[in-house]
């Protein structure tokens, strides 16, 4: 059925980090049924050419726009994900019709967190990328996920362990580099719909819900039991949260 809030505009969702495309999996057929849905891999993830560019979320964003050749989308993202939409609406507004924010947040790195970034991509590019499933997967899901739903543990470090070093150094830096994306959001005035994770590490709840006071037309949805991968640990009740939105 042709969605009520968005007719014959399509669903961009990007992914997060250091995933690909196949983080949406559990959640494709369920939002498919209502909306068409286009699941990109970013710049070097999921197999993809890196290329030579310098780290900057921008070019990444320009990646996006130029597969859209101009279309009208809903765009979505996942942390990672979420920066790039953020980047997409800085420079083409226009190309926006809604958007879908999951555990992401307006504000660029504070230092800590950019001194941070810039070690783990240091320290691939020293001995290689191996160690990356072990230092992400702690924060990247919600306490109850790793005490009881162990396979998608194991599903996100698989998508990790496949993930290019040189990538993923690559989307470190230029993350650290993104710049606060608050004034932008504040100039836009789309239906907003912001999801996160009840145990999210990574994003604290106040910082999610600020994107909320920045956006007229945005609402919060909290999902139970989940943490910074609502799509991967709560697919069900992700793609229902969507499904009422869109509708």
């Amino acid at each position: 059925m042709d969605p009520m809030r968005f007719p014959e505009t399509p669903l961009v969702l990007l992914h997060a980090f250091p995933l690909d495309h196949r983080m949406w999996d559990g959640v494709r057929a369920g939002i498919a049924e209502h909306i068409e849905l286009i699941t990109p891999d970013q710049r070097g993830f999921g197999g993809t050419p890196l290329g030579d560019e310098e780290p900057d979320l921008a070019t990444v964003a320009t990646d996006v726009l130029d597969r859209l050749d101009g279309r009208r989308v809903v765009l979505g993202g996942c942390s990672m994900g979420g920066y790039v939409a953020m980047a997409i609406l800085r420079e083409a507004p226009e190309q926006v019709a809604g958007l879908l924010l999951v555990s992401t947040r307006a504000t660029a790195d504070a230092d800590a967190g950019r001194a941070n970034r810039h070690a783990m991509a240091s320290r691939i590019e020293e001995e290689g990328a191996g160690f990356v499933p072990d230092a992400v997967l702690p924060t990247l899901l919600g306490s109850e996920t790793h005490d009881r739903r162990p396979e998608v543990a194991d599903a996100v470090r698989t998508l990790v362990s496949e993930q290019d070093g040189a990538t993923i150094a690559w989307a470190q830096r230029a993350m650290a580099a993104r710049p606060d994306s608050s004034e932008v959001l504040r100039n836009s005035d789309v239906p907003t719909l912001i999801v996160r994770g009840e145990q999210d590490a990574l994003i604290p709840p106040d910082e999610a819900d600020a994107l909320a006071t920045l956006m007229p037309k945005a609402e919060v949805v909290v999902l139970a039991g989940a943490g910074h991968l609502p799509p991967l640990e709560a697919p069900e009740e992700f793609t229902g949260a969507v499904a009422r939105w869109l509708e």
